[in-house]
């Protein structure tokens, strides 16, 4: 790919984030003014400050962004067959993006995490509004990533699109609600395996987030453009595989070896919450019997300091742990890549491109 068409991939890219998060912050004022927007206002009763708290939150949360990898994915699914507008794709991502709030406030609450997207996560926000009330604080973040999730289906159905296109679009969404929540379950059950296995680490990627972060934009952005994503269901599938295990082995690698203040959270998450990453795998395979004694006494630490964290990052570089790690995301990016050069002669060479090059951009970023 010449520079030039890396340039204007890149750059299409970030227009369809900035207008998107333009589009998003429409729909949350939409909810609460009346105005005309994606489902309307959502009746609530006005002196309920609880309510309202909850809206704010989840508004706060969603709009402090992040890659907005499902809705460049979205948009560009819908390019690879007309470069007309297509109507619902604001819709679609909206709800692709409230689901994925949803996650964050549940994740966070799971694994008890203060920071996201560089601003406290919402259940943190809770604790600081209740710190003698750390029930209700939890109670509360439960029921704002409810909301989200709710709002994420209502946003389709109330959209204003032909009723069948309405109900497929609700119905692919709320299958891929429900894998995700599988997909958590999963993330559990990993956990409680000493050394899970690489396919139960893909196991967990694929239903926690490759369902729903890259196979269901494919599936929304082609079905709002009027195509049947049904008759390309194994090479989205293979695509979506290889670039979410690409991008989650490169997650796992910025939580160990990432900077915070470019991350916007404290890196170590995974070891201070026994979480058994791909990272945290590799370190329990090549570790000595000293070495397993720290790491075993790390794990699972939510008090875990600096210092321990910078002893396991030194103990992954002697075995090189933060190259093989780096080498396994580009291998799964490469095929990803290979995937959908193979696009090239059916789809739109615009949107062919932007697929291609997408592997190799989630493995080389630093958040």
């Amino acid at each position: 790919m010449d520079d030039d068409t890396l340039t204007a991939v890149l750059q299409r890219a970030a227009d369809r984030r900035r207008r998107f998060n333009d589009r998003l912050a429409a729909y949350f004022d939409s909810l609460t003014d009346g105005a005309n927007g994606a489902g309307g206002a959502l009746e609530t009763p006005a002196f309920s400050r609880f309510t309202a708290r909850a809206l704010d939150l989840v508004r706060e949360l969603s709009l402090r962004g992040g890659k907005r990898l499902r809705v460049v994915l979205l948009y560009e699914a819908a390019a690879l067959v007309t470069d007309e507008p297509v109507a619902g794709l604001d819709e679609a991502a909206i709800s692709i993006e409230l689901l994925h709030t949803h996650g964050l406030v549940h994740d966070d609450i799971i694994d008890d995490t203060p920071a996201r997207r560089g601003g406290p996560s919402t259940y943190y926000a809770y604790l600081r509004e209740f710190p003698d009330r750390p029930d209700t604080a939890l109670a509360l973040a439960i029921l704002a990533g409810d909301l989200a999730a709710f709002l994420s289906v209502r946003v389709l159905l109330n959209s204003g699109l032909p009723p069948a296109l309405a109900l497929a679009m609700a119905s692919l969404h709320a299958d891929v609600g429900a894998t995700t929540i599988t997909g958590q379950l999963l993330d559990l059950e990993r956990d409680s395996h000493p050394e899970p296995s690489t396919d139960l680490l893909h196991a967990v990627t694929e239903y926690k987030s490759t369902r729903y972060s890259v196979l269901a934009p494919l599936r929304l952005g082609l079905l709002a453009a009027g195509a049947d994503p049904s008759e390309h269901d194994g090479e989205l599938r293979r695509y979506a595989t290889a670039l979410g295990i690409a991008n989650q082995i490169h997650d796992d690698w910025l939580d160990l070896f990432g900077d915070a203040e470019t991350l916007g959270k404290s890196p170590g998450s995974d070891i201070r919450s026994g979480r058994r990453s791909y990272a945290v795998r590799a370190l329990l395979a090549a570790a000595d019997e000293s070495e397993r004694k720290l790491l075993g006494a790390a794990l699972g630490d939510s008090d875990g300091d600096a210092d321990t964290l910078d002893r396991i990052r030194g103990i992954a570089r002697a075995h090189g742990i933060d190259q093989s790690l780096r080498a396994e995301a580009e291998r799964h990016a490469r095929e990803a890549a290979a995937l959908a050069a193979t696009w090239r002669g059916r789809w739109r060479p615009d949107a062919v491109s932007l697929f291609a090059l997408l592997p190799t951009w989630t493995v080389a970023r630093d958040r």
